[in-house]
């Protein structure tokens, strides 16, 4: 493992938490929306871990036991998804986009759901940021101590 690696895979952490704290404000800003009389759909963010190697061959190789030097780890980005959840109806008869019964096709984007992953997704930046910042410290004593 490089010396940068830990610092590297903080960062792809940082990008990908990043990259879902936009798409749940997306989804709550649009928690009302329509096009066209198309009810916006949520959308989901989905993430794929970077490198082929087992948590266990990380294990090993971290301890120097393992038989190969590993690549290094992380998190990605693998795309963006319109979740697949039905539209809310609701009753609303003076309402232009209105049917025959009266009810109004809404986005089925829950509030409470998003700001708690919202909560979490912010969780998860500020430990990617700590390591970071525990990294960097390391870093540091070690140069301090290799120059003593």
């Amino acid at each position: 493992m490089s010396f940068f690696d830990a610092l590297n895979v903080s960062a792809t952490g940082l990008t990908a938490t990043r990259t879902e704290m936009d798409v749940t404000a997306e989804n709550l800003a649009n928690a009302q929306s329509s096009n066209n009389g198309t009810p916006y759909k949520p959308q989901a963010v989905v993430l794929s871990s970077i490198g082929s190697n087992s948590f266990q061959q990380e294990l090993s190789d971290a301890m120097g036991t393992g038989s190969s030097p590993s690549d290094v780890g992380g998190v990605e980005v693998s795309g963006i998804v319109s979740e697949n959840v039905p539209n809310q109806l609701v009753y609303d008869p003076t309402s232009p986009s209105a049917n025959a019964k009266g009810y109004v096709e809404e986005p089925d984007v829950q509030p409470v759901t998003e700001m708690t992953n919202l909560i979490s997704e912010s969780d998860s930046y500020q430990a990617d940021v700590t390591a970071m910042a525990t990294t960097k410290q390391m870093y540091s004593s070690t140069l301090e101590l290799l120059q003593a």
